[in-house]
């Protein structure tokens, strides 16, 4: 006797199907992925620790080299507030919360000091900022992550305060372009 499953084939079971498939073609999967995140971030966004829970760090210069080559030090702890961001281009969280660093950035860009750490090749950085239209000050680390900075996520972001206070600490995707943010870095700067 010979059994015979027959099942109704169910919208549902074709767009799960389908969103299968899509997760497996490597050109829709970070699309897809990205988009994900994006929703993600409609939900949680980053806020400020604890004054009396924060981490400090002591002052340092973090020794970076600019898309072109050029070695500078980024003074951390010492006078002016920091936004330090771990990404890479590959990274769909980090896609995914680019454009809100960027909106966040074309606001404080002048007033605190953005610095975007990427590991990878500055040929391929450039290129991605490029296609994509974004302005950030991205660099590569020339020295060792500081252990207090180190996480093995990206992205990690921190802002860290005049005095070396790590404010906000956030892994995954964020949206930075918020009130809470904005509101932390205003009493940061003393608007």
């Amino acid at each position: 006797m010979a059994l015979q499953f027959k099942k109704k084939i169910s919208w549902k079971n074709i767009i799960y199907i389908v969103l299968i498939l899509l997760f497996l073609i490597p050109q829709t999967r970070t699309p897809i992925q990205v988009a994900f995140q994006k929703l993600k971030m409609k939900v949680f966004s980053p806020s400020a620790v604890a004054a009396d829970s924060r981490e400090k760090i002591p002052p340092f210069d973090y020794k970076v080299v600019s898309l072109d080559g050029i070695q500078r030090t980024a003074p951390i702890g010492k006078g002016n507030v920091t936004f330090l961001s771990y990404w890479a281009t590959w990274c769909p969280p980090c896609i995914a919360e680019i454009p809100s660093i960027e909106e966040l950035y074309a606001d404080y860009g002048n007033k605190v000091d953005f610095i975007l750490i990427s590991q990878e090749d500055p040929k391929v950085v450039q290129r991605f900022l490029k296609k994509k239209a974004i302005n950030l000050p991205a660099v590569s680390p020339a020295m060792e992550t500081p252990e207090a900075l180190f996480e093995r996520s990206i992205p990690t972001n921190y802002i860290i305060d005049q005095f070396g206070n790590i404010v906000v600490k956030e892994t995954g995707a964020q949206n930075w372009n918020n009130e809470s943010i904005r509101t932390t870095l205003d009493k940061l700067l003393g608007a």
